[in-house]
């Protein structure tokens, strides 16, 4: 298996660890932001917070196939709701995309002191 993967693999293996990583790497991304872009923390995470939102709704629907086994399907549940969601992977990966955007935007526009 290819070692990134394990890695990917390993970090949303549980939801606890799932957690310190995004927490540590959006700290991360933000110290990045207010010591070598000069934005304020407030600004850094104000910014960070709307492209991460922006971002999960545009990764949700990504590898979501509905439940194939009728026997699985409960009374009330929608037909097409996802049969494995995979919520954490589906954070990594909007934290990810969120950081890209998040350093262009602060590359290209002047929003020091934002």
């Amino acid at each position: 298996m290819n070692p990134v993967k394990a890695l990917f693999l390993s970090v949303t293996a549980s939801t606890l660890r799932t957690l310190v990583v995004l927490v540590v790497a959006i700290a991360a991304i933000v110290l990045v932001a207010v010591k070598g872009f000069d934005l304020t923390v407030f600004g850094a995470l104000a910014l960070y917070f709307v492209l991460w939102w922006t971002f999960l709704f545009a990764v949700l629907p990504l590898g979501n196939h509905a439940e194939s086994d009728p026997e699985r399907i409960v009374p009330g549940q929608d037909p097409g709701a996802p049969a494995s969601p995979r919520l954490r992977e589906k954070a990594l990966i909007t934290t990810a995309a969120a950081a890209v955007a998040f350093f262009i935007a602060i590359v290209v526009f002047p929003l020091a002191r934002l």
